[in-house]
C-alpha cells in the first residue's frame, strides 16, 4: 500500500503528511533524559547509582531516594536505532563471549567493558549510562541475568543485592513462597540502607507504592482500551511506552504520562480515528519481545495486509499490583514467565485472545530467549487448539540483527493471513 498521495495540481506524488507527535510521546523523550540526567549529577555529587534487572521491586530503590538505570531497556534503544554491530562484534572477539548469549547481554557487557577502561567502541550515546556502583537483580524474568550481573559485578568490582523468586507450579504463589521472597525484601532494605548511607522510611514507602499501583493500573487500561474495534491505537506504539515502567513505575511522571496517553486513547474512541495507518482488517496478538532491530519492517508488512497488533504479554508484564510488602513478594514472583508453568501462560494468553478479538497470534522465536522460547512452541500449540485461532513464528532476536529475515517474515505473516482470511469467510458464511 503506498504512502503518498497525488496532488491535484501536479503529476508528482506529494509527500503524506507526518501525523503530529503526541504529547505523550513528547513526554516519554523527555522523562528518558531527565533519567539519564539524574544519574549524571547523582554521580558528580558523590551518590552511588545502580543498574536494575527490568523486573525488580524498584520502589525500594525509589524510596531510599536512589538513581537506577536499567541495562535491558539500554540495550533495547541502542539495538532500535541500529547501534549494535559494535558491541556484539567486541563481545563475541576481543572480550571472548559466546555468540549464543543473550544480545542485550553482550551489548551491555561491552558497554561496561569500555566504562572500566577495557574496550574502546564508541558510545554512541556519549556514555548517558553512567557506571554503576551497585546491582539489582531477580531471577523472575530470566536465569541467564544472573551470571550476566555476575559478570557485571565481576568486571566492576561492585556488590550484588539479589532477590530470588520461585517457579510457580500454581496459577497463584503459595504462602510458603510468599514468607521466602519477603524474608529477601527485608534484608534487602537494611543491606541497601548500610551499603549506601540512606534510612529506610515507611511513610515514604507507602507513597510511591500507591504511585506504583496508579502507574499499573494507567498502563493497564491504556493496554486494555485496544480491545475497541477498531483499535483507537497502532499497537506497536505501545512498546514506546514501556519504559516508563521499565525505569519509571514509582514516579509520578509516569502518571502524568500515563494519563496523558489514556486521554489520547479516549480522544480517538471518542472521534472514531485511530493512529493505526490504514484500515483495520485484522486483530492478531504479539508473543514475545519485540524485535527491535526490525520493529519498522515488522508494522510496514502487518501494514499492507491491515494486521492490527492488539495485545501482547510483553507489555503487561510491568503492570505490578501489591498493597504491602508482602503483596509486592507475591506480584513480584508472579509478574513474568520465568516462573510461571505453561497452564498459567496458556490460561492468560488464551483470556487476551478472546477479550481483545484476536484472529491469529504471531510468535517471536526469539533467539536471545531461548529457554522461554522452547516451552513457547508447546503453549502456541496447545493455545491455538483451545481458541480455535491460528498462529505463525518467525526467527529473530531482541537485539541482533543478523537472526532475523525479512524474507522469512513476510511469508509466514502471508500465510497466516491466508488462514485468517479463510477462517473469516467460513464465519461470514455461516
Amino acid at each position: 500500500m503506498s504512502d503518498t498521495v497525488t496532488d491535484e495540481n501536479s503529476a508528482a506524488p506529494a509527500a503524506k503528511p507526518k501525523r503530529p507527535k503526541a504529547l505523550s510521546m513528547i513526554m516519554i523523550g523527555e522523562q528518558t533524559q531527565a533519567l539519564f540526567e539524574s544519574a549524571r549529577l547523582a554521580k558528580e555529587n558523590g551518590e552511588k547509582v545502580g543498574w536494575s534487572a527490568s523486573i525488580f521491586p524498584q520502589e525500594i530503590a525509589e524510596t531510599l531516594g536512589l538513581v537506577v538505570l536499567y541495562p535491558e531497556n539500554h540495550s533495547a534503544g541502542i539495538a532500535a536505532r541500529h547501534q549494535a554491530d559494535p558491541f556484539l562484534q567486541e563481545c563475541e572477539g576481543p572480550l571472548g563471549y559466546s555468540n549464543d548469549l543473550c544480545a542485550y547481554a553482550k551489548v551491555n557487557l561491552t558497554y561496561s567493558s569500555v566504562l572500566a577502561g577495557e574496550s574502546e567502541v564508541e558510545l554512541p550515546d556519549g556514555g548517558k549510562m553512567v557506571r554503576p556502583d551497585f546491582l539489582l537483580l531477580t531471577n523472575n524474568i530470566c536465569n541467564q541475568l544472573t551470571k550476566w550481573y555476575e559478570n557485571l559485578a565481576r568486571q566492576l568490582d561492585i556488590p550484588i543485592f539479589f532477590i530470588d523468586t520461585c517457579y510457580n507450579p500454581y496459577d497463584y504463589v503459595t504462602e510458603t513462597r510468599v514468607r521466602y521472597v519477603r524474608a529477601q525484601i527485608d534484608q534487602l532494605i537494611r543491606d541497601l540502607c548500610e551499603f549506601t548511607g540512606k534510612t529506610w522510611d515507611d511513610e515514604k514507602f507507602r507513597k510511591i507504592m500507591k504511585i506504583s499501583q496508579c502507574n499499573s493500573y494507567l498502563w493497564e487500561r491504556a493496554n486494555n482500551l485496544m480491545d475497541r474495534k477498531p483499535s483507537p491505537l497502532s499497537g506497536f506504539e505501545l512498546f514506546n511506552y514501556m519504559s516508563c515502567m521499565v525505569c519509571n513505575r514509582g514516579k509520578e511522571s509516569t502518571t502524568a504520562l500515563l494519563e496523558q496517553l489514556n486521554a489520547e486513547i479516549e480522544q480517538h474512541i471518542a472521534e472514531g480515528t485511530s493512529t493505526y495507518p490504514v484500515e483495520e482488517q485484522f486483530r492478531v496478538s504479539w508473543d514475545g519481545i519485540a524485535c527491535w532491530p526490525y520493529l519498522r519492517h515488522n508494522l510496514h508488512t502487518l501494514k499492507e495486509y491491515g494486521i492490527n497488533m492488539v495485545a501482547s504479554s510483553y507489555g503487561k508484564a510491568w503492570a505490578i499490583e501489591y498493597d504491602d510488602l508482602d503483596g509486592m513478594a507475591r506480584a513480584y514472583c508472579f509478574a513474568s514467565t520465568n516462573g510461571d508453568n505453561a497452564s498459567t501462560m496458556i490460561s492468560r494468553r488464551l483470556e487476551a485472545l478472546k477479550k481483545f478479538g484476536c484472529e491469529g497470534t504471531i510468535y517471536h522465536v526469539n533467539r536471545s530467549c531461548k529457554v522461554m522460547d522452547c516451552q513457547m512452541m508447546e503453549v502456541q500449540r496447545q493455545l491455538s487448539a483451545l481458541a480455535g485461532v491460528p498462529f505463525t513464528s518467525f526467527d529473530g532476536d531482541q537485539a541482533d540483527y543478523r537472526n532475523y529475515s525479512e524474507a522469512q517474515f513476510e511469508t509466514r505473516l502471508q500465510g497466516l493471513v491466508e488462514v485468517m482470511t479463510q477462517n473469516k469467510e467460513a464465519k461470514e458464511n455461516g
